[in-house]
């Protein structure tokens, strides 16, 4: 009975060095894990749209901020949101959907650029920072001083010291900005840079460059995706709240901080020309948002099943 019950096999070398497991990509179980949100897939469709909108639509309408052709036409003042004009029209005729695209394209480059700027340099910066002792020294004092002047503050003073324009502003939002970055990249070097591989790594030879790029800046990215997520949405307020004021971007540059102020004086009689900019800055802002933490978590490789 026994032996019908059970056959021998030969033993195969290979089969047994084969090991049994299932095949693992970083990236795709990065999108996997992030298009298992509905919530970030409905947040990166309104990104999108809102960013094409942003750099499309203007290229259409021609809109030019100073142009005053139509303030005669009674009959296009303070239309109120319609089918011909979704967003209405101001005192002036012109159409605030053109208004709006061609203000958030401004706001949103100019919040692209300084987090970019401020992230490489942050990174660049925190990453040889937690590394070399020496530089560790110096750095600590200056993110010491750096750290206790607030941010907004010196966004201001510098700009009113370069005057308003683009670049101006670009350059007054980023001089500080990337310290706090590094400092941030900087303590979670520390955090693995005595970690048993990298101890192993630099026994055996390996350069500082090389323990950066190959042991440590990998192990980052979930952190990295987070700080951009946060920073994007964080320099549209600034510059919103600099144009706001008068002292952002030149008089005859759009955004959406322009747009506000401009109307602002028509937020009780027409208030949908204050209201509607106000809307497509939070609908940018917490979009952007929910994606980038969204993205930070599903970049965390911890998160991942298999």
């Amino acid at each position: 009975m026994s032996e019908n019950k059970f056959t021998f096999v030969e033993l195969d070398d290979f089969a047994t060095e084969h090991i049994d497991a299932p095949h693992y990509s970083y990236w795709r179980s990065v999108f996997r894990k992030f298009l298992s949100s509905k919530l970030a897939i409905a947040m990166l469709i309104l990104m999108v749209v809102i960013i094409a909108l942003s750099f499309i639509q203007p290229i259409f309408s021609h809109y030019d901020f100073m142009d005053v052709t139509n303030i005669n036409n009674f009959e296009l003042r303070y239309n109120h949101p319609s089918l011909q004009h979704l967003f209405g029209t101001d005192k002036d005729g012109q159409d605030l959907f053109d208004v709006v695209w061609a203000g958030a394209k401004n706001s949103i480059l100019i919040s692209v650029l300084a987090t970019f700027v401020t992230i490489v340099i942050g990174v660049i910066v925190g990453a040889v920072w937690g590394f070399s002792r020496a530089i560790d020294k110096i750095m600590v004092e200056v993110y010491n001083v750096v750290s206790n002047v607030p941010f907004l503050l010196i966004v201001m003073v510098l700009a009113f010291a370069f005057g308003a324009g683009f670049w101006n502003l670009l350059f007054a939002m980023t001089v500080t900005s990337w310290v706090g970055m590094a400092f941030y990249i900087r303590t979670q070097v520390m955090i693995i840079r005595d970690r048993e591989y990298n101890l192993a790594s630099q026994t055996l030879g390996t350069s500082t460059f090389g323990m950066i790029k190959n042991n440590v800046l990998p192990f980052l990215v979930s952190v990295i995706v987070m700080q951009i997520a946060n920073m994007i949405p964080s320099f549209i307020s600034t510059e919103v709240f600099l144009s706001y004021l008068g002292i952002g971007l030149k008089a005859n540059v759009p955004s959406l901080g322009r747009t506000m102020s401009t109307y602002s004086s028509d937020i009780v009689n027409n208030g949908y020309l204050f209201w509607i900019p106000l809307a497509v800055l939070a609908a940018i802002s917490i979009s952007v948002f929910l994606v980038g933490q969204t993205l930070a978590d599903a970049s965390d490789p911890r998160t991942h099943n298999s």
